[in-house]
């Protein structure tokens, strides 16, 4: 059934509504704010990569107040075990049984804030969690619940001690973006309000967790056209014969090109993607997908320069098929 739009419009209204709530903490990246609602309302999970003291917390913060739903934040460093996150098997002696005290992770949204920073050992474990909705201690399979997100962070400049993400566990993320410095104005602005230490408390609940799941179902009954799925399998094809690129898009990026398109569709207020929606997310979505070569790094070739050439190979469809 595909969504009406009475319905895509009542989408959209929510959706700009929880935009302006978050923008009152993290000032002058509505395009990014956006993008975390797209991820969160098309059940995936976002990986925010920038340097330091540019909002990549607050953005979190933010959005999990926006939520009435529980969310908790998981300071990632190197002595972080597996169990700190999922949870613990401990025995009660009173009751003579063993019992389970579940994690961090057991929350709506959960913050990941230094991903990089723990072992490899205790992201794999984030990872599964991210993957499958559950965790299993001794045997005996938990779910987080529904809806679950996960907003990991990580510092791309500071390295040391540090342990990079390997690209398989990277495609986990729905989404990968970063928010940059702020403008002039939005500076401005940051600093004539210097007295509020903590933007991400002015944001208060303003959507429920059914709602969201409520938001989630229409999102996946918006129509794609078959010239649009034709126009993703093709970019798919064309990513992995480009000049530079070691790994191109797999299937499951190309899944989660649809996914993300459709919401941001209905974000839009439309009942149909439309081949901008697919351009439109490109780069956050591609952009931890797409390996470079050796030479590409000697030849400074980025991974933004191969997306855009991606999307200048490939024409977009103007016509419909069906």
């Amino acid at each position: 059934m595909t969504i009406s739009l009475e319905q895509a419009g009542w989408f959209r209204q929510t959706f700009d509504q929880l935009t302006d709530h978050i923008e009152k903490a993290v000032l002058g990246k509505r395009h990014v704010v956006r993008l975390a609602l797209t991820c969160l309302l098309s059940e995936g999970h976002i990986l925010l990569e920038d340097y330091p003291g540019t909002g990549k917390t607050m953005l979190a913060r933010a959005l999990a107040n926006t939520v009435r739903g529980s969310h908790a934040r998981i300071q990632f460093t190197p002595d972080l075990l597996p169990s700190d996150v999922t949870g613990v098997t401990v025995y009660d002696q009173h009751k003579q049984t063993f019992e389970f005290h579940p994690g961090p992770i057991f929350h709506t949204i959960v913050l990941a804030d230094e991903i990089n920073r723990a072992s490899p050992k205790t992201q794999s474990a984030l990872l599964e969690v991210m993957e499958e909705g559950r965790v299993t201690v001794d045997g005996a399979p938990h779910s987080v619940g529904h809806p679950f997100m996960v907003i990991a962070t990580q510092n791309p400049i500071e390295q040391a001690g540090t342990y990079r993400l390997p690209e398989a566990q990277l495609d986990r993320f729905l989404m990968k973006t970063s928010l940059g410095y702020p403008d002039r104005t939005a500076t401005a602005e940051l600093l004539a309000n210097a007295k509020i230490r903590d933007r991400a408390a002015l944001v208060e609940p303003a959507i429920t967790a059914g709602t969201i799941a409520q938001m989630s179902g229409l999102a996946d009954d918006v129509y794609v056209d078959p010239a649009v799925i034709g126009y993703v399998a093709e970019l798919g094809e064309e990513s992995r014969r480009t000049p530079h690129v070691r790994l191109g898009l797999s299937p499951r990026g190309c899944l989660a090109l649809v996914r993300v398109a459709k919401t941001w569709a209905a974000a839009d207020g439309r009942d149909h993607v439309v081949p901008d929606d697919v351009k439109d997310l490109a780069e956050p979505v591609l952009s931890h997908r797409v390996l470079l070569d050796a030479e590409a790094q000697f030849a400074g070739v980025t991974v933004e320069a191969v997306i855009s050439r991606l999307l200048e190979a490939v024409a977009p469809p103007t016509d419909r098929v069906a």
